[in-house]
């Protein structure tokens, strides 16, 4: 596995240089930018594996660097964890809406960030590639093809839609365990890799929303991924 390199997006010169100090002694690449336009130049220029940005910054703050990432083809699937000191329930809907894949309140725990920036390196572009090269391009459950070297699936051989990383994570691992309720909290751990209690459930369930866009005829009325009441979710097919 090559070196992972990492992008820091924050106007906090003395929270980004303690970061950066920390992500290097584990092995990472790290870059660093002070706003939105210069985050967003460095990332076209040099590709990072993940992208960790601050939402309150002059001239572009994170959420429209967030968007501009998400419409460019070459970052579009670039993991974003959004740092904020805006933790309320509206602003990290907000953030996610924008393309965000995870979220941290200020003031953080370094050991809870370096979990979430290890849980997202998991989805990473590189780390995707490295790991299909040992399994087959496509898998299929029922009606549902997921394409694991472009991340593109497929419904009843329809046109297919792309996925986001963490997209791609939450359907890969529910199509190798169908048929198989899952909690919230399991999905967390056992998809994504967040030790016990380090991420909002909140973030599955979004994830769970996003997915059923794109793989649901109705996403307001699921058929394929069901949530089971008070136990969590479930792929499997609908009864004929």
């Amino acid at each position: 596995m090559p070196q992972l390199t990492i992008l820091l997006v924050d106007d906090d010169y003395k929270l980004v240089q303690g970061l950066r100090v920390s992500l290097l002694s584990d092995g990472y690449e790290v870059l660093t930018a002070v706003n939105g336009q210069e985050g967003l130049k460095t990332a076209r220029r040099h590709l990072p594996d993940l992208i960790i940005l601050d939402v309150n910054m002059p001239w572009m703050d994170g959420l429209e660097l967030c968007r501009r990432l998400r419409q460019d083809d070459q970052l579009k699937e670039i993991p974003v964890l959004f740092l904020t000191s805006n933790n309320s329930i509206d602003d990290r809907v907000v953030g996610l809406d924008q393309g965000a894949d995870d979220y941290l309140g200020k003031p953080f725990n370094v050991k809870e960030l370096k979990a979430h920036v290890r849980a997202l390196l998991r989805r990473s572009p590189a780390t995707q590639a490295a790991q299909s090269q040992s399994e087959k391009d496509m898998i299929q459950f029922g009606p549902i093809k997921l394409d694991l070297k472009s991340s593109w699936v497929s419904i009843h051989g329809g046109d297919g839609v792309q996925l986001t990383p963490v997209e791609f994570d939450l359907l890969h691992y529910l199509m190798r365990h169908p048929q198989q309720t899952f909690s919230s909290d399991e999905l967390l751990e056992k998809v994504w890799s967040y030790a016990p209690g380090t991420a909002d459930t909140s973030l599955a369930r979004w994830h769970i929303k996003n997915l059923r866009h794109k793989i649901e005829p109705d996403p307001s009325n699921p058929v394929y991924l069901r949530t089971v009441p008070r136990h969590g979710y479930i792929l499997e097919m609908p009864a004929s």
